[in-house]
């Protein structure tokens, strides 16, 4: 997607770009300013970039193909799955190429693009994470009423909702953004299309645009967050009246490999757009250093955070690997 970007019609922004500013493209920092680093990062992010997808895409293969896995965690899980593909896939392939062509440059409606699919995708991370945890909190607290609670129509449902409520804010913020004027060939302080280094780089006024990432962004990431903690509060009481001692390693067990995801991807995405950061030469290597966090290394490590914890998931696929596995999906 940061690649299909740059053939965004530009042509299409028209008369109104160029009524507010004169620049047609952007340079990015990048991942590194030494030059000796460019193979060994070339080499490392394209291996992080083919083992997320390739990971992420067993994911969703293996439960789409095991019928014992067609249940709403699953569903939830598969659905980050593809979010992580698409989320990682919006930046990770683009910074690989400037890399090898030893250029820095991204277009101003490629820029857009990516930084609308680049919010699109990792707020629904962050939905979807939610989601999840509101899952567990069904299946711990109420297990007696969770087939009727968590039914198919409603999961998809919640599913839509989340993809549209992400589409708007992302289409928000990128609005605000395009309003904005760059008067010449500005260095972006990061490797790819952000909110926050945009505002940098602007000579217009932004103050609109840090309200609105204050307020708005603010409550994507917090109130999901937020949520995610009192269902954790309320699963692990229930889990302590649990009188069986194996009953209580399953559930922990079950919801762990989730709260590692959640520590990881939330640390780092509070630590970005919550958290001001000056502009210094460190300050920058700092917020490039938490954006490869959770844009690269999170989407990186879910599948082995997920598969590894879970047994189901992991015969599921050996199954999968082995080729004994037919695709078809059910409730």
């Amino acid at each position: 997607l940061g690649l299909l970007g740059d053939f965004f019609p530009g042509r299409l922004l028209g008369n109104y770009f160029n009524q507010t500013t004169s620049i047609v493209e952007f340079l990015l920092w990048g991942l590194s300013e030494r030059p000796e680093q460019q193979h060994v990062l070339f080499l490392l992010f394209l291996w992080m970039y083919m083992v997320t997808v390739a990971g992420n895409l067993l994911i969703v293969l293996a439960i789409g193909t095991d019928t014992r896995l067609h249940t709403p965690m699953y569903f939830f899980l598969a659905s980050l799955s593809c979010a992580d593909i698409l989320f990682t896939s919006t930046t990770v392939p683009k910074a690989l190429v400037n890399i090898q062509t030893q250029s820095r440059s991204i277009s101003y409606a490629g820029c857009l693009a990516q930084l609308y699919f680049f919010l699109t995708f990792g707020d629904m991370d962050i939905f979807l994470l939610a989601t999840m945890a509101y899952d567990r909190y069904v299946a711990i607290c109420h297990p007696l009423h969770y087939t009727m609670i968590m039914s198919l129509r409603r999961c998809i449902l919640m599913v839509t909702v989340c993809w549209t409520l992400t589409s708007l804010v992302a289409m928000t913020h990128t609005f605000l953004i395009f309003r904005l004027s760059f008067c010449s060939r500005k260095v972006i302080p990061d490797f790819f299309c952000d909110l926050g280094p945009l505002m940098k780089v602007s000579c217009s006024d932004t103050q609109v645009n840090e309200l609105v990432l204050l307020f708005l962004g603010g409550a994507v990431i917090l109130i999901p967050f937020m949520l995610i903690l009192v269902s954790y509060t309320l699963i692990v009481s229930a889990i302590l009246r649990v009188p069986s001692a194996q009953g209580r390693r399953k559930a922990f067990s079950t919801c762990g490999s989730h709260l590692a995801v959640v520590a990881l991807f939330f640390g780092t995405v509070i630590r970005a757009y919550l958290c001001p950061s000056s502009s210094s030469a460190n300050s920058v290597e700092e917020d490039t250093a938490a954006a490869v966090m959770y844009t690269v290394v999170t989407p990186l490590l879910n599948p082995f955070i997920y598969s590894l914890r879970n047994k189901d998931m992991k015969c599921a696929l050996v199954r999968l690997l082995r080729g004994k596995a037919s695709f078809s999906w059910g409730q």
